[in-house]
């Protein structure tokens, strides 16, 4: 797992972490990242401030990662703040949808708590066991399970304003969301078509990018329905990100492009904004400044692409088969959180 700068592009780290083939991250309100590896099965915390990280070994200093010549052993770096191993028993099962609870300071001290994390893995019955876990700690809190379809475990995960865990699988697998306080299920059916990566807008509504089908889907929380908005320009759209303007953006391939939808009016602003050199653009998210950031698979580099002129900002090269379509800036929970 690595860290970029937003603003200047440089990579400021890059860690080890629990389990093999790392997908999905998610970043909380105070930057720190969790990262869900598939196979086998392990999630990790990792501190994005210097004072937030624990001097293991005594010796008054830090030692983390600087970059990509500087990568310490798993236990080593001391940014890396816990890890936690999950028992699934294969790649399609271990832990996909990760997304951190928000939360505000306390109105009198000021103070953050530690956000809980939430994330979802599939047992070898298909029964999908969904954790909530300490956030300073990796300590299992609560444990929700609903059983699951045979494929791939839940895949796209993100949490709204109330902390309420939205998930949904992987083409025809359900939706759901799980309520932070009753832990109860609500199940939002199947729309007719293949969908992908997810994210919830300001108004909690859902969204997901369509695979090989040429759509964008979206569920309407007060019409309590799903609708297809439209073909989205190609073959598919892969991860989503929802921005706190009423903006919508995929990650588009076959062809390669960024796709930009209005929240409000469901449609396309823009569904075919060129990415000069892409190949498999898969993850998509919104950078502190607005800037949106496009992760490319297969070109490894990451794009940085003006929200208005579209014009590519910046570009970072370097990468290694990059993958990632979830929160990976903790835009998608500010914006639930702290909606303009």
């Amino acid at each position: 797992m690595l860290k970029i700068n937003t603003k200047t592009g440089a990579e400021v780290g890059r860690y080890r972490v629990e389990g093999g083939s790392p997908s999905r991250t998610s970043v909380n309100l105070m930057g720190d990242v969790a990262v869900s590896s598939r196979d086998p099965g392990g999630v990790t915390k990792i501190a994005a401030r210097e004072v937030d990280c624990k001097d293991k070994n005594g010796n008054g200093m830090i030692e983390t990662s600087k970059g990509a010549n500087d990568i310490l052993a798993l236990g080593a770096d001391e940014c890396v703040l816990w890890t936690k191993k999950i028992p699934s028993p294969g790649y399609g099962y271990g832990p996909r949808a990760t997304a951190w609870e928000g939360g505000k300071p306390d109105p009198d001290t000021c103070v953050s708590p530690t956000p809980r994390l939430w994330f979802g893995w599939m047992d070898a019955n298909y029964m999908a066991h969904f954790e909530r876990v300490d956030g300073d700690t990796g300590q299992t809190l609560d444990t929700v399970m609903y059983p699951w379809q045979p494929g791939y475990s839940p895949y796209g995960g993100a949490v709204n304003a109330v902390g309420d865990f939205f998930v949904t699988g992987l083409s025809t697998q359900p939706a759901i969301s799980i309520n932070a306080l009753t832990l109860a299920i609500t199940d939002f059916g199947i729309p007719q078509g293949c969908k992908y990566g997810m994210t919830l807008d300001t108004n909690g509504n859902i969204w997901n990018g369509g695979c090989n089908d040429s759509s964008v889907y979206h569920y309407d929380m007060q019409a309590k329905a799903w609708s297809n908005i439209g073909n989205a320009g190609g073959s598919r759209v892969n991860g989503m990100m929802a921005d706190a303007d009423g903006n919508v953006w995929g990650a588009g391939s076959s062809p390669c492009r960024l796709v930009h939808i209005d929240a409000a009016t469901k449609k396309y602003v823009n569904n075919n904004i060129p990415l000069p050199g892409c190949q498999a653009p898969w993850g998509v998210s919104i950078d502190i400044d607005g800037f949106v950031w496009v992760v490319d698979m297969s070109a490894s580099v990451a794009y940085k692409v003006h929200p208005e002129t579209y014009q590519v900002e910046l570009t970072v090269q370097g990468l290694i088969g990059p993958y990632t379509y979830s929160d990976m800036t903790g835009a998608a929970l500010n914006a639930q959180v702290n909606p303009q």
